[in-house]
């Protein structure tokens, strides 16, 4: 077995909430506003006040009026450890137990905060330390490093252009079942063929089909390009480690949200 962790202070299932919804704030490059932390965890922002306040004491955050809630060193940890609880328990669900990619997310929200960091290594250990969740999200190592790159949403894609789907959004249940049926899975290769005028749709070469998506639904699934001669390698420039596909078909048929 790995070394012991480095002890970590006892959280609170909604400090953990918090300290997770202002990791995935700040993501964007600024300090999470408290009015956009009080819509993503669905309270009062009376509520979200006092909370980081609290949390501003205890050392997990640091809060400055008007400019915003940011992560402390101590509060980062916390909130990497609780994401890499969630996005292993997605992963064992999916490719253990066999739950299909469009529930585990809300399963993982119960359990993440009931789980033991030593039965968490021990999931990971078994799954052969995974680096994606089943929606390509990066899952942080035990020791806290996680791979923040940044990507581009297929939204932004240019007509012509080829990438490769390397995250989805993975809140939404509907969608990810309709993305599914559209083969738009972490790992998948497409082509943006034309994009209509006015917010119109986007059509795609995904295989042999030609799907048309809406910008709504391409804005919660991230690509990277693929240049000339790397399409199907799995390898080389630019390429990255996909989710497994096993987990990517649910029964019956993202990175601007939390993970």
């Amino acid at each position: 077995m790995p070394p012991p962790r480095p002890a970590e202070p006892e959280l609170t299932a909604p400090v953990e909430d918090y300290l997770k919804a202002v990791y995935a704030l700040e993501r964007g490059g600024d300090a999470a506003a408290t009015n956009d932390l009080a819509q993503r965890l669905g309270v009062a922002p009376a509520s979200v006040s006092g909370m980081v306040r609290r949390l501003a004491e205890q050392g997990l955050l640091s809060y400055e009026r008007y400019r915003g809630v940011r992560l402390t060193a101590l509060g980062r940890r916390a909130a990497l450890r609780t994401l890499r609880r969630h996005r292993i328990l997605e992963s064992y669900l999916a490719t253990v137990l066999g739950y299909p990619w469009d529930r585990v997310h809300a399963e993982a929200e119960r359990l993440e905060h009931a789980a033991s960091d030593e039965l968490i290594d021990r999931m990971a250990a078994a799954l052969g330390d995974p680096a994606f969740d089943p929606h390509g999200a990066p899952i942080p190592t035990r020791e806290g490093a996680v791979d923040e790159r940044r990507h581009l949403a297929l939204v932004d894609l240019a007509p012509g252009a080829r990438a490769r789907v390397v995250r989805v959004s993975d809140e939404d249940g509907a969608l990810l079942r309709y993305l599914s049926e559209l083969a738009l899975t972490p790992g998948a290769e497409l082509t943006l063929v034309e994009r209509a005028p006015f917010d119109g749709p986007l059509t795609l070469l995904v295989g042999e089909a030609r799907p048309a998506v809406g910008p709504s639904v391409a804005a919660q699934v991230l690509v990277e390009p693929i240049a000339d001669g790397t399409a199907g390698e799995g390898e080389g420039a630019g390429a990255r480690e996909a989710a497994p596909t096993t987990t990517a078909a649910p029964e019956g048929s993202g990175e601007r949200r939390r993970g």
